[in-house]
Order: structure tokens, then C-alpha cells, then sequence
């Protein structure tokens, strides 16, 4: 008799909250796109909803939504990722994908060698008195050029992870210079690269692609998670809230209710 007492408690329970949520979340349904694109459900810790603003939300509420999502980033983050791709395919939005190609890509460079690359006072100033004379074509100039890459194609697929292997001073780093848009002005380049059948002189590839570099230049005050989070502020929001309106349209129209804590989540970063 106790057992059945204490079991129908918490049904009744349960059912309480869960029409609770869905009461939250009918409200919430009703409000024009821009303001329920501004608005979530949030779970307390007691298992209570209640419909919040996203400018509303503190460091303590932010912490707990993101330890409900990732608790154990080695077990969660798999299941967090799914999440979010279940939710995109359950109406039909496919996020956007690049396809990178690079046919006949040459990069050579005019450079002095042997003694004469060597960074000494007397190489400096031969070095101007040269470029001089050079400016006047009074003296050819001595510098030989010097191939990078030489007739470079390949096809980066979308959605793949890429590994380019390649002994030290094969032009490694150059090749991801270039496909980044990032190479030296005084680099002599031919060739072509496209992203999705676009040149780079058509778009900014700075936003599309980056270059992270071996080289430590983030601000050491900063964790790891405020850098990303500064970029990604700098960045902008970009066509991510247009998509995201759009899930919330397609959503509402198909009468799917989505997880609050993801939905959430995805407010929160867009």
C-alpha cells in the first residue's frame, strides 16, 4: 500500500511538471518569431520550467545549462553533437558546407641565397643600394627564384577531417597560406582557389577559413574558453540567426516541442 502511495506521487508528479513545460512552452509558442528567438524555457535544478529571457540569464544560470548538456565532456559531447543534428534533421535543415579546391597552384618567391641570404650589416646595405639601382634598372637584380609549390591540385571534401603530411621546408604551411587567403602580397602566386566554385576575390575568405598558427598569440589572461568565445564575438552572428529562425518556424509548423535546454543553448550562442 505504501509502494503504490509513494509510486503515485511522483506520476503525479511528473505529470504536474510535464504539463507545466508544455503550458510554458504553448505560451511561448505564441509570441512573434523575433521575440520567442529571444526567450527560453528554463529547468531549474528542482525540475521546475519557467520561461526566461536570454539577456536574463547569469554566469550561475549559463554554468548549470552547459553542465546539463556536457557534464563529462569525454562521454557528453558525442551525445550533445547528435542533439543538435537531430534537431536540424527532424525538419529538414542542412547546415552549410564548404568545398575547397585548388588546381594548378604555384607560389615561388624572389629571394637571395647562399652568402648573400645572410642577415649581416654588409648584405643590408648591398641590399638597398641593389634595390636602388634595380628601381632604375641601372643593375639586374641578383635575386634567383626560388619554387615553393610547383602545380599543386586537390579537392578538400566537406565535413571531412584532412591531415596534410609533409617533410620540414616542403611548403606545408605555405599551401595552408594560400588556401586561407592569408599568403605574403610579394609572393608570386598562380592558380586558382575556390570555395564551393567561388574565387577568393569574390567573398572574405578571413571569415570563411582561418589559419591558426604554431605560433602562441592569444592573450595568456584568458581561458581557453573566453578565447573562443571572444572570437566567436568578433565573428559576428552571421547567417546562424537567420537559420536559426528558420528551425523555429519549421518547428512550430510541424508542432515539434524541442529539447528546452538545447533550444536554449542554441539561443544563448546565436
Amino acid at each position: 500500500m505504501w509502494r503504490s502511495t509513494v509510486s503515485e506521487a511522483f506520476s503525479i508528479s511528473s505529470r504536474e511538471e510535464n504539463d507545466e513545460e508544455a503550458l510554458t512552452w504553448a505560451a511561448l509558442e505564441k509570441l512573434p518569431t523575433f521575440d520567442r528567438l529571444r526567450r527560453g524555457i528554463l529547468t531549474s535544478a528542482l525540475g521546475g520550467a519557467s520561461e526566461v529571457g536570454i539577456n536574463d540569464l547569469g554566469a550561475h544560470e549559463r554554468r548549470n545549462l552547459m553542465e546539463r548538456l556536457v557534464r563529462v565532456a569525454e562521454e557528453d559531447n558525442e551525445k550533445f553533437l547528435m542533439k543538435f543534428k537531430n534537431r536540424l534533421d527532424r525538419v529538414g535543415i542542412k547546415l552549410p558546407t564548404i568545398e575547397v579546391r585548388f588546381e594548378h597552384l604555384n607560389v615561388g618567391a624572389d629571394a637571395y641565397v647562399g652568402s648573400r641570404a645572410l642577415p649581416t650589416f654588409a648584405n643590408f646595405t648591398a641590399n638597398i643600394v641593389e634595390g636602388f639601382l634595380n628601381f632604375f634598372h641601372v643593375l639586374p637584380s641578383k635575386k634567383k627564384r626560388l619554387c615553393v609549390l610547383q602545380d599543386i591540385s586537390g579537392i578538400i571534401k566537406p565535413c571531412r577531417m584532412t591531415l596534410l603530411l609533409g617533410p620540414p621546408s616542403s611548403g606545408k604551411t605555405t599551401l595552408l597560406l594560400a588556401l586561407a587567403g592569408k599568403l605574403d602580397p610579394e609572393l608570386k602566386t598562380s592558380g586558382t582557389v575556390t570555395y564551393n566554385g567561388h574565387g577568393l576575390n569574390e567573398f572574405v575568405p578571413q571569415r570563411t577559413a582561418a589559419y591558426i598558427s604554431q605560433h602562441d598569440l592569444h592573450i595568456g589572461e584568458m581561458t581557453v574558453r573566453e578565447t573562443l568565445a571572444f572570437s566567436a564575438r568578433c565573428q559576428g552572428v552571421g547567417t546562424r540567426y537567420d537559420m536559426l529562425a528558420e528551425l523555429i518556424r519549421r518547428e512550430k509548423a510541424a508542432g515539434i516541442i524541442p529539447d528546452s535546454d538545447l533550444d536554449m543553448y542554441m539561443k544563448v550562442k546565436y
